[in-house]
């Protein structure tokens, strides 16, 4: 005959498993949702950027533009690197549909009627800054209207200028 005092602590065990398990499934599931959305960039356009203004509040953003070469100015003492990009379609389809990425940067810095956004690097100034760079930074919309990059990219506008012979001399 058997021991019902011996059944109850595995079954008892088995319930404390179970329990024990699921909390550390959800405590991990808890870790991921609130790290995913902690660090959670937005990529978008400036134009999105700017339809959407206040709202997007104090969420870290990736943007990217076409870089305007009057535009860019750097206080060497300060490293402070300011510049203004233009907006640029951010699917790729639509940027090969008009051309290609070197003729989307050309065309959106020849257009004075093309969104454009006022950026602040504090950083040194990379020697690929250039007119009609495309430039992708993250940071943060301040309420002036300015934004403020905590990390620039640049795309090497040489690496297009094959796809676009008459810009090259430019």
């Amino acid at each position: 005959m058997e021991n019902p005092a011996i059944e109850r602590p595995a079954s008892g065990s088995r319930t404390k498993f179970i329990v024990g398990g699921l909390l550390i499934v959800a405590a991990v599931v808890y870790l991921v949702i609130s790290s995913t959305q902690a660090s959670a960039q937005y990529f978008m356009t400036i134009t999105e950027l700017q339809a959407k203004g206040a709202s997007l509040g104090e969420r870290e953003l990736r943007l990217s533009g076409a870089v305007l070469g009057d535009s860019i100015q750097y206080d060497s003492q300060n490293l402070r690197l300011t510049f203004t990009i233009a907006d640029i379609p951010a699917d790729n389809a639509e940027i090969e549909a008009q051309g290609g990425l070197a003729a989307v940067l050309h065309a959106a810095v020849q257009d004075p009627t093309r969104p454009t956004l006022v950026v602040v690097y504090d950083g040194v100034m990379p020697d690929l800054l250039k007119n009609e760079a495309q430039a992708i930074v993250t940071g943060k919309m301040g309420a002036d209207g300015v934004f403020y990059a905590k990390e620039l990219l640049l795309k090497c506008p040489t690496k297009y200028e094959e796809a676009v012979p008459e810009q090259a001399g430019k």
